[in-house]
């Protein structure tokens, strides 16, 4: 399972002020997960269909999302150019969807 302290490698903080918010983040990347590939999350084998395990490339992409949450803490940023980030979560849940 994804721990607070690999988390916070992966965001370079130090210390344990923001652990509480970076906690919240890795909730929500989690659930976002599932929703994404219509799965619950569990921790080791999946025993049913509608199970997936939480695999390193499940949890680069929470990484992923929780390190994009915590760097854009706003829904707009002013004064910069829009550009399209590279669909890493997505290629890395992509084979997970159930349809």
């Amino acid at each position: 399972m994804l721990d607070l302290a690999t988390v916070k490698l992966h965001l370079r903080v130090d210390g344990d002020d923001e652990d509480l918010l970076i906690g919240g983040y890795v909730e929500a990347a989690k659930a976002h997960v599932e929703q994404h590939c219509d799965r619950k999350l569990v921790d080791g084998d999946p025993v049913e269909p509608e199970q997936m395990g939480l695999t390193r490339d499940v949890e680069q992409a929470v990484l992923l999302l929780v390190g994009h949450w915590y760097a854009n803490r706003e829904a707009v940023a002013v004064g910069t150019i829009a550009t399209a980030m590279p669909l890493a979560v997505e290629r890395l849940l992509w084979y997970r969807k159930r349809f």
